[in-house]
């Protein structure tokens, strides 16, 4: 016969068994992300990625086209091997991709599979407030009108892509510069 001693020991001992089992599980979640703290991941907000990644002079842009979603649908950002942030914006009728903006301390950095052009039909340099970019306009998939404009800023290669032409996408970069 087992006393009650018995039986509050083993519930003791099983309450024990599962705080040590939750405490073992949550160290387990939290472990890669401070380990990887400043490898590409997702964040919440851009205030987000500046205050955790220490990413002071992030271009956001101040003008949004009606047909563009404000906040970003995603945001990833990283801060190793290079400061990269990638911004997602969906379209505010169909709710998909319709612009991404990235901005990366690297050129090797790449957005492309994002927004894909199907084809480029022309790539010109534009003169963007005084700064350098390059201008591609084209079509993504389904026959629909993209534009590109890239450039440098500071240490960092920006690149607009949008499911538009290029008349909205230049007032959203130029919106970005002061």
């Amino acid at each position: 016969m087992i006393t009650v001693r018995a039986k509050a020991y083993g519930f003791l001992y099983l309450l024990l068994t599962i705080a040590a089992v939750l405490i073992v599980l949550k160290t387990l979640n939290w472990l890669p992300n401070m380990l990887q703290k400043d490898m590409m991941r997702k964040f919440d907000s851009v205030d987000e990625v500046q205050s955790k990644l220490n990413i002071k002079d992030l271009h956001v842009p101040s003008y949004f086209p009606q047909s563009i979603m404000w906040p970003p649908s995603e945001i990833l950002a990283q801060a190793k091997p290079y400061p990269a942030v990638l911004m997602i914006f969906n379209d505010a009728k169909t709710r998909g991709v319709a612009l991404v903006i990235s901005q990366a301390a690297s050129d090797t950095f790449s957005t492309n599979t994002l927004l894909p052009f199907v084809q480029i039909t022309r790539k010109v340099p534009y003169d963007l407030k005084t700064r350098k970019a390059l201008l591609e306009v084209g079509m993504c998939k389904n026959d629909e009108p993209c534009s590109r404009l890239s450039w440098t800023e500071n240490n960092y290669r920006i690149v607009l892509t949008m499911k538009s032409l290029p008349f909205e996408l230049i007032r959203i970069a130029e919106s970005m510069l002061h």
